[in-house]
């Protein structure tokens, strides 16, 4: 396989402003937000010229946040505390400190957002 398997991520939100504010806030960047009919989306920046997975956040009446249903999205980070750190004063929960996975393989965290979406973070520190 020549790319990475996701090419592509989309989380539910259900109030735009409030997740885009959540996001911004927890990671430090800046979501672009795209009307496109019914559809409304917050692009994540993307890093230039590197490959790599993107994705958005999306509000829309098919879109529904889950705190226990679906596949879990890992936020790469440099070492996730410093991000984790910023999600309860951002509005969100921490479900799982900053663990070690084991056998070299970083550690990770669980938290919600916003708008109830179980979400994870990964670093190698």
């Amino acid at each position: 396989m020549k790319n990475n398997v996701i090419a592509w991520f989309e989380i539910p939100v259900v109030d735009m402003d409030r997740a885009k504010k959540f996001y911004e806030t927890v990671f430090d960047v800046e979501i672009a937000v795209h009307h496109m009919g019914e559809l409304i989306m917050g692009w994540f920046p993307g890093a230039g010229d590197n490959t790599g997975v993107s994705g958005s956040l999306v509000q829309h009446q098919m879109y529904q946040p889950s705190a226990s249903h679906g596949p879990i999205l890992y936020f790469n980070c440099e070492d996730l505390s410093v991000q984790l750190d910023r999600v309860p004063g951002a509005g969100g929960e921490i479900l799982q400190p900053k663990t070690a996975i084991g056998e070299g393989h970083g550690f990770m965290a669980l938290f919600l957002d916003t708008e109830g979406n179980r979400l994870a973070m990964h670093s190698s520190n």
